[in-house]
């Protein structure tokens, strides 16, 4: 067979981009199309709207390898044309975020104290990514060290929304959410401490999902809060998702927090969702997750989400869930005292930025000038929040009533559980903020996370599906559906039943993003 019919009868780049991944996957193993067709498409796409972070374009990647992606293209193709098994994505391209390690590109964390250094080791989902046949196309912008909620806190410039390049993507992981928005990826993998896959997913009209902890390896992820922090997928469908998860969960001895547990179904739960039948699901909507602070539009489309669930046969029923309201203050507590811990090892002795090193100057001095120089703004005041808190004042007021409260937040809910199956509430309190709005009040971008801190700090599954747009001001709103640990086939199966009944595009195309190649 030629390559001009391996190729489908000349498929436009344009079309191939607008594609979600299962079709991708589907017209890749039936020959009617080449994993370098599809790779060349998407590189060139890269080329024509991702600009260098200067304000132009949407700067979802900080590093692309051309090269490296078109070869494992190649290698895909043959082993499709050859027959034998393969993974179900095989020769689908994807998007990694730039704080797992990769042996052939760069891993930057979005920060100048590891700008250029190369890993001598893959992380694990990395691995089985290649193990599956997946194609790298480079790493993607995010807050640096995955600390923020815009990706504005990148020290390489922010990452743009391609509903609208004056707003925020969303953080810490909007370089991922943005590539899949502007078809510049079908796929990415996210890591998700406070909500960083599930609200950039909200805001870019994607799919953003946050697996069982532990459920997916963190071997090779470069820490921010050890016991918060989680990969998982980023796509433009909730079947998406789930063909990505199940590619990179599995139990990993090398990470000591893994679960050697079965890997949820969740492939067959979207498969089963999206026939439409949600008759017996019980869905408990969140009080708290509601009224001041919440956009208008937000609230007014997640109250159209939660009738279509009831249309589909679901019981729905309001639940309350009073810790919550513990949340905001327990994280940003826990999660910078973890911080400060694992962002010790950057100390300009092993590796990374190293300042001052003029043969004068003590090991301490060094450090202290690399450290200044090599850490952002937002690094720097979430370290310093994190020492006090562990600090022997203040240990047992601080760190520990932030561990306590989030026991009372496990607690609220096994207690939600025990009568729901599925918890909603909308993914976050507003849609995408512009650029420059709230980076000089943190507490304000901290409230970005609102709704999806509770299942970092309880370790439980949930997912972000697009629900339409604001009435507001016509950008995305996302619904967020949670699970219990170890069941985040619930929360896919709810998720996908929406989706269907929606039956509207999950994410922007290429006729929305046009604009974009013309604006640089």
């Amino acid at each position: 067979m030629s390559d001009t019919q391996r190729s489908g009868a000349g498929a436009s780049g344009e079309e191939l981009l607008s594609l979600d991944a299962t079709e991708l996957a589907r017209r890749l193993h039936a020959r009617e199309v080449s994993s370098v067709e599809v790779t060349r498409a998407h590189l060139e796409r890269i080329e024509a709207v991702d600009g260098d972070g200067g304000g132009d374009g949407v700067h979802a990647f900080l590093h692309v390898d051309a090269d490296g992606a078109l070869a494992a293209a190649e290698v895909a193709d043959r082993a499709i044309a050859d027959g034998g098994p393969v993974s179900p994505l095989a020769g689908v391209p994807i998007a990694v975020k730039d704080n797992m390690t990769t042996t052939d590109m760069p891993t930057t964390c979005g920060s100048r104290i590891l700008d250029g250094w190369r890993p001598p080791y893959d992380a694990t989902v990395v691995g089985r990514l290649r193990a599956a046949g997946l194609v790298p196309l480079g790493k993607t912008n995010l807050d640096e060290f995955a600390m923020g909620s815009s990706t504005e806190n990148s020290a390489f410039g922010p990452s743009r929304n391609p509903w609208d390049l004056t707003r925020i993507p969303g953080g810490s992981g909007g370089g991922s959410s943005a590539a899949v928005a502007a078809g510049e990826a079908p796929l990415a993998l996210g890591s998700d401490t406070g909500g960083s896959i599930r609200q950039p997913g909200a805001v870019t009209g994607t799919v953003g999902v946050k697996p069982t902890y532990g459920t997916v390896s963190r071997f090779g992820l470069v820490a921010f809060s050890s016991s918060l922090d989680q990969i998982g997928p980023c796509g433009r469908s909730v079947l998406d998702a789930a063909l990505l998860h199940e590619v990179i969960a599995g139990h990993d001895p090398r990470d000591q927090t893994s679960v050697d547990a079965p890997v949820p179904p969740v492939v067959e739960a979207a498969l089963a969702g999206a026939r439409g039948d949600l008759a017996g699901v019980r869905v408990g909507v969140v009080s708290e997750f509601a009224g001041e602070g919440y956009q208008p539009g937000v609230s007014a489309a997640f109250t159209d989400a939660v009738r279509v669930l009831g249309e589909l046969g679901a019981d729905v029923v309001e639940v309350s869930c009073p810790s919550f309201s513990y949340a905001l203050p327990a994280y940003y507590l826990i999660a910078p005292s973890e911080a400060s811990s694992n962002l010790a090892r950057f100390d300009a002795m092993r590796y990374g930025l190293r300042v001052g090193d003029d043969g004068s100057r003590s090991t301490d001095d060094v450090m202290s000038l690399t450290r200044e120089a090599g850490f952002g703004a937002e690094v720097k005041r979430r370290i310093m929040i994190g020492t006090h808190a562990l600090s022997a004042g203040s240990y047992d007021a601080l760190y520990g009533k932030a561990q306590k409260a989030r026991t009372l937040i496990v607690r609220d809910f096994t207690a939600a559980f025990e009568t729901c199956d599925v918890l909603v509430s909308p993914t976050t309190p507003t849609t995408a903020f512009r650029i420059g709005e709230r980076i000089d009040d943190p507490l304000a971008m901290y409230l970005a996370d609102l709704c999806t801190i509770p299942s970092n700090l309880a370790g439980n599954a949930a997912i972000s599906v697009p629900c339409g747009t604001s009435a507001d001001d016509g950008l995305p709103v996302g619904l967020q559906v949670m699970a219990p640990a170890l069941a985040d086939d619930r929360a896919y199966r709810v998720a996908a039943a929406y989706e269907t009944a929606r039956g509207e595009s999950t994410g922007p195309r290429i006729p929305e993003l046009r604009a974009l190649e013309g604006s640089r």
